[in-house]
């Protein structure tokens, strides 16, 4: 699995997104962007995870060289409510892909607030699993206070290539609490 390399210096600036719940039409944008950044792509699955509503899948779009609302990123959360390892039940932050030429820009920030605003209005608690070398992804998501839960070679039903997995936990706000992000804006 390619993940994007730790540069915790290298920022651009912020790119203006709207977030949104995924559409079929978008699969095939989802598919490209996937393939831009070296990771294995499953359209039929994320077609699948539209129709599934134990689960959140989300772009971010932008304006870009003239054409608007193209799809620049995208997200989604799963459910899990079978344990088969350490990783107890509950909505897990699924992965996020942005176009490599537009990361460090704020749109995986914007797609991880956006499944966070959204697993807070079901649960308490969200998860992920994460190669612990991926430094990138560990980093995205500390301002939520994602802590580790457990570690090992499988983790929520993902096996770890070259490496060891993380398992981390932040708690959320309850429902109604108001986190000030627009909760009722993701379906």
């Amino acid at each position: 699995m390619s993940f994007a390399v730790y540069e915790p210096e290298a920022t651009g600036e912020r790119l203006p997104v709207t977030v949104r719940p995924a559409l079929a039409d978008d699969v095939e944008a989802m598919t490209d962007i996937g393939l831009r950044a070296g990771r294995p792509v499953r359209p039929d699955a994320y077609l699948r995870a539209l129709d599934d509503e134990r689960r959140c899948v989300l772009v971010a779009t932008a304006d870009l060289a003239g054409i608007e609302s193209q799809v620049v990123g995208w997200a989604q959360t799963s459910h899990r409510t079978v344990v088969t390892d350490p990783a107890p039940a509950g909505h897990y932050l699924a992965g996020v892909t942005v176009d490599p030429r537009l990361r460090r820009r704020g749109v995986a920030t914007a797609l991880t607030r956006a499944r966070l605003e959204w697993v807070a209005g079901r649960a308490m608690e969200a998860f992920f699993v994460v190669n612990a070398r991926n430094l990138a992804s560990i980093a995205l998501h500390r301002p939520w206070r994602f802590a580790e839960v457990a570690r090992g070679p499988r983790l929520a039903g993902v096996t770890f290539e070259g490496g060891v997995g993380l398992l981390l936990r932040a708690p959320l706000a309850p429902p109604g609490a108001g986190t000030g992000g627009g909760r009722g804006a993701v379906r």
